[in-house]
């Protein structure tokens, strides 16, 4: 096998290994057939629903564009797992702004170790599953109500209970994945879903390419290409960091003596990656369901539906809410994964100092003004392209990529890149247990 010196490891060495290593072809092969069982799941549908006209009717509502892209399309063919992962993201989301705000949680995310986590993690599948409950009843009581062939108790009680018992399945394949598979389960399964979406999305644009004019076709191409500078744009940014010198003092163990050395701390410009964009796009599309769910209730229903339009994608009032919402879930994710206070302990712990800057407060308070100029370039980026697809879609009226926005695509790229790492630090150490062996 031709092995690379190099620390990042050839495409060559990278595709023979996936052939030939029995470890790693063995996790390749259960994540592949996981996400095929997830997908046959999808397909399954949910008895007693006139689905035909469920479809139809919900097809043209942009607020359901993104979910039903997040859920492989699950949603509008009613399957045994159009929840999908979602439930779970959500209760993960949940735990992780109350480990911020609940100091016994915090304690067990970080000072109670592997077994900190495991209680973390027992906690998070029940919030899962009330979730999952949450979300089934209202799905089943206020949009399957109107389509369902034989509406009741009992059409309540098996909708809901098919849509739980489908979304905890799937919570237990995405652990599955992760632990014997390769990547991030949760996070391969909404890839999973996006790119099922897409041969058909694909599809109707060229009809539609096809079926217009010269002028149709030159729109077509100016949304790719806005498209392609966007994936681009993902790319180069969620790859971006600052690299802040650490020093390491001389310090003496027994009788050797260990110089100085001098390595890097990377914050990332993007330290939120997705998140921000689907918390500001959850708080948006609030008071479009809301509306939904209060329909009869005269001037609250009014009142909901007149902030639901003032919220149209393309307005120039949800252009500068969005923009907020972004810039505020940005500072807010930021803070969450980054304490510039801890860091500035454990470098004083550990005798490192940042060059030019006194260990202790000082380094605090650099650190936080770095982290606060990180994030609000991150912000503006994710502002950025959040908006502009959208606004160059409402400007051509190509409508067949709805749903494919912003966070779709930052999911796409940040999925790739990491299982792709993943795939490799794998490949390396591979490389190095056979130099062991040798």
């Amino acid at each position: 096998m031709v092995v690379s010196r190099d620390k990042t490891p050839t495409a060559q060495e990278t595709f023979l290994q996936m052939a030939q290593a029995a470890g790693l072809r063995g996790r390749l092969l259960i994540t592949l057939g996981l996400l095929i069982l997830v997908r046959f799941g999808i397909s399954i549908p949910i008895p007693g629903i006139d689905r035909a006209r469920f479809s139809a009717d919900i097809a043209n509502l942009p607020i359901f564009g993104i979910f039903d892209f997040l859920t492989g399309g699950g949603l509008k063919v009613v399957g045994l797992f159009a929840l999908g992962i979602l439930p779970y993201i959500n209760a993960s989301i949940i735990m992780q702004l109350l480990a911020a705000a609940i100091p016994a949680l915090e304690d067990l995310q970080k000072n109670e170790g592997e077994a900190g986590r495991r209680k973390i993690s027992q906690i998070t599948r029940y919030v899962a599953l009330g979730w999952a409950i949450i979300q089934s009843l209202g799905i089943t009581i206020g949009l399957l109500r109107s389509y369902a062939i034989d509406y009741g108790f009992w059409f309540v009680a098996q909708t809901v209970l098919a849509l739980t018992a489908g979304s905890m399945f799937v919570m237990w394949v995405s652990e599955l994945i992760t632990e014997r598979g390769i990547g991030n389960g949760a996070s391969l399964l909404i890839f999973l879903n996006i790119v099922a979406v897409l041969p058909k999305t694909l599809g109707d644009t060229i009809d539609l390419a096809q079926t217009g004019g010269r002028e149709t076709i030159a729109k077509v191409v100016l949304l790719l290409l806005v498209f392609l500078v966007t994936i681009i744009m993902i790319v180069f940014v969620q790859e971006g960091t600052r690299r802040i010198p650490i020093v390491s003092a001389r310090r003496q163990v027994g009788k050797r003596l260990y110089r100085e050395r001098t390595s890097y701390l990377p914050l990332r410009l993007n330290q939120g990656g997705v998140m921000p964009i689907i918390f500001a796009s959850a708080v948006l599309f609030l008071p479009s369901t809301l509306a939904g769910l209060f329909s009869n209730q005269g001037n609250i229903s009014q009142a909901l539906v007149q902030v639901a339009n003032a919220l149209q994608p393309g307005s120039w009032i949800y252009i500068a809410v969005y923009s907020l919402m972004i810039l505020f879930f940005s500072y807010f994710y930021a803070s969450l994964i980054v304490n510039p206070e801890d860091v500035s302990k454990n470098l004083k712990k550990m005798g490192a100092s940042i060059p030019g800057i006194r260990p202790g407060e000082a380094t605090t308070k650099y650190l936080q003004g770095v982290l606060n100029r990180l994030t609000f370039l991150g912000a503006i980026f994710l502002s950025v392209v959040a908006i502009v697809p959208t606004l160059v879609e409402g400007a051509t009226g190509v409508t067949t990529f709805r749903g494919l926005g912003a966070t779709s695509l930052l999911i796409l790229v940040g999925v790739a890149i990491d299982t792709a790492k993943q795939i490799q630090t794998y490949v390396i150490s591979q490389r190095y247990e056979g130099m062991v062996k040798q």
